[in-house]
């Protein structure tokens, strides 16, 4: 892993059960180890597995601050923290991106997790911006329930219309773009031509 001297932005992600909150947590550890003093932070509309703590689909967890929006991470860091993780970052305004790149600018290391593309397979909030600024990119794929090749996509499986739905198991499933489905543009079954010669008219 890179050692960046003067701050850093460390993103992780991609779909439902990847793990993107496991490694975050043995980031977060190692850092611990290190003896660096650190911050965790997750969107307080996160109740899924417990208010406070921040917790993996592994039940691995560690203790983080819930707050409700972007400018709370900066209100509530300690003049002692070297180190700020965020955990379930989609879910926040997109003023995090700001609040992000300061904190490196400042030279803290921030280590962020989330996914990057919502239930219809469209980059989620604020991430695009994150990945675009981030000194490190981290991608982990899931594993497909249905052929059991790596996943990609975050499937949902209820009937919720939401883009923010919290859910587990019960609502989502890791998909394979093989396997994926989405199908609300009426174009999506056109050939491809067809489908790309108005803009090529334009």
């Amino acid at each position: 892993m890179p050692y960046f001297v003067y701050g850093s932005i460390e993103v992780i992600c991609w779909p439902m059960f990847s793990g993107k909150t496991e490694e975050l947590i043995l980031r977060v550890r190692r850092a611990q180890i290190a003896r660096q003093k650190i911050q965790i932070f997750k969107p307080a509309i996160d109740t899924r597995y417990d208010e406070v703590a921040v917790v993996s689909h592994s039940s691995q967890s560690v203790q983080s601050e819930p707050v409700a929006n972007s400018i709370d991470v900066l209100l509530n860091l300690k003049d002692s923290t070297r180190v700020v993780a965020i955990d379930e970052i989609q879910f926040f305004d997109n003023g995090i991106v700001e609040v992000v790149d300061k904190l490196a600018r400042r030279g803290f290391r921030v280590i962020c997790a989330g996914l990057d593309l919502d239930y219809k397979a469209i980059p989620f909030g604020p991430m695009p911006q994150l990945l675009a600024i981030a000194d490190e990119v981290t991608k982990i794929n899931a594993i497909c329930t249905i052929c059991g090749a790596p996943a990609t996509r975050s499937q949902r499986i209820s009937q919720s219309q939401e883009q923010v739905l919290l859910g587990e198991t019960d609502s989502y499933e890791a998909r394979c773009r093989g396997h994926y489905e989405y199908e609300e543009d009426s174009k999506a079954h056109l050939p491809l031509e067809e489908e790309v010669r108005p803009i090529l008219d334009n």
